[in-house]
C-alpha cells in the first residue's frame, strides 16, 4: 500500500524567479519544509506628528512589509535512497543551499561582463540588476520582495562534510509601487497582491453596533 489516497496534498512555500521584462520564469526555490512560524511586520507610511499634536492618519503610500521565517533543510530521507537521489548523495545539501545563495550573488557572467565594460573603459557601469524574486505562501500570498538577510546554520554533516541538516534565517522586504512604479512587473504584482487582501478582508466575519452594546453613534 502506498498510502492514505484522500490525505490532503501539501502546498509548499517558496520564491519564484521572474524575468522583470518578460515574466519569464528564471528559478522555482521551493521550501523543503513549510516554516512554522511567519513573523510579519508593516511600518506605516504616514505624515508625521507636529510637536505634541497629531492628526487623522493620513497615509503617504502603502507600509514596508517585512517577513521573517526559519525553514529547516533535512537530506535524510533523501540519503535513504541514494540510487533515486544522487545529488544529494553526492552533494548533501549543497544544492539546495546554492540556490538559495544565488539569489544575493550576481551571475558569474554579469561580473565577466562588468569586467569587460571596465577594461574597455567605460566611465559609467550600471548596476546588475537581479531577477524579481516572488514570496509565494499559499495563493493568497504571492508578493514581490527583496532579500534583505539570509543566514544559513549547517547542523550535522556526512563522511565527506557534506551538510546534510541546515536551518536557514530568511528575510524578505516587500516591494510595492512605491518602490518598483506601476509600469514595472513587480508594481503590478503588488496590486494584485493588495486587490486581493482587500478582497479578503470584505469576507472576513462582520460585526454590527450592538456587537459592542452601542446602539447608535449619535
Amino acid at each position: 500500500m502506498i498510502g492514505y489516497s484522500r490525505s490532503p496534498r501539501l502546498t509548499k512555500a517558496g520564491l519564484v524567479l521572474i524575468d522583470p521584462d518578460s515574466g519569464a520564469i528564471v528559478r522555482l526555490i521551493s521550501l523543503q519544509y513549510n516554516a512554522e512560524t511567519l513573523t510579519r511586520s508593516l511600518q506605516i507610511q504616514s505624515i508625521g506628528e507636529d510637536g505634541d499634536r497629531s492628526q487623522a492618519l493620513r497615509l503617504k503610500g502603502p507600509p514596508i512589509e517585512t517577513f521573517t521565517l526559519e525553514a529547516v533543510l533535512d537530506a535524510t530521507d533523501q540519503l535513504e535512497f541514494p540510487d533515486a537521489n544522487a545529488a544529494a548523495a553526492e552533494f548533501g545539501l549543497f544544492p539546495q543551499i546554492a540556490a538559495l545563495e544565488t539569489l544575493i550573488y550576481p551571475t558569474s557572467a554579469q561580473l565577466k561582463n562588468q569586467d569587460a565594460l571596465a577594461s574597455a573603459g567605460t566611465l559609467e557601469i550600471a548596476p546588475m540588476e537581479t531577477p524579481l524574486a516572488l514570496f509565494i505562501w499559499s495563493r493568497s500570498r504571492i508578493v514581490p520582495v527583496r532579500v534583505t538577510e539570509l543566514s544559513i546554520t549547517e547542523e550535522a554533516f556526512d563522511p565527506a562534510l557534506n551538510p546534510i541538516l541546515a536551518k536557514v534565517n530568511l528575510s524578505l522586504r516587500a516591494l510595492s509601487v512605491d518602490d518598483l512604479g506601476f509600469k514595472h512587473r513587480g508594481g503590478g504584482l503588488f496590486m494584485a497582491y493588495l486587490t486581493a487582501k482587500e478582497q479578503l478582508a470584505r469576507r472576513g466575519p462582520t460585526a454590527t453596533l450592538s456587537t459592542f452594546g452601542v446602539a447608535s453613534l449619535t
